[in-house]
């Protein structure tokens, strides 16, 4: 141990390489790029993926099929049984249920599932309910209501898929 190792704390960021600067610094001469060459020139750079001059991998994989992950609708999914932590008679939508800590997906839209079992009288905001979740809330004497994409109620009633 030595005292410079003692009083370092360490830097923020690390300080850049002076290339060019003479032999003794061993980034001299060519300044790590090497003799002549593509990768010598100024300008120069990989492009990503690039292998050099190797048939890269994302040509090498074979491409099949469709694929509509990019557009794909994406929704809060809950089941009914999450919803007995709600109180009798509260009206619970995806911000109650994002505020309760029922679940950690945040998307715009909630879907309702039926597994379990539901107790409690409850007014459930949804874009989409399973038919059996809204059979459940509807046993249970709780009413389901549909919603748009934008949140807006929807004037026909829920027993949807």
């Amino acid at each position: 141990m030595n005292l410079k190792s003692v009083c370092e704390k360490g830097t923020k960021h690390k300080a850049a390489r002076r290339v060019g600067r003479g032999i003794g610094s061993g980034t001299g001469k060519t300044a790590g790029r090497g003799h002549k060459g593509w990768g010598a020139r100024s300008g120069s750079y990989r492009r990503p993926g690039y292998e050099g001059g190797q048939m890269p991998i994302y040509r090498r994989v074979p491409k099949r099929g469709f694929t509509n992950a990019r557009f794909r609708t994406d929704y809060t999914v809950i089941n009914v049984d999450k919803l007995d932590a709600f109180d009798d008679g509260a009206e619970v939508d995806l911000q109650a249920i994002l505020g309760a800590g029922l679940v950690s997906m945040n998307t715009p839209l909630l879907k309702v599932l039926g597994n379990g079992e539901l107790k409690k009288k409850l007014t459930v905001k949804a874009q989409k309910f399973s038919k059996s979740a809204a059979e459940k809330i509807q046993a249970a004497g709780g009413t389901t209501v549909l919603l748009d994409a934008r949140g807006r109620e929807k004037t026909e009633e829920a027993p949807t898929s």
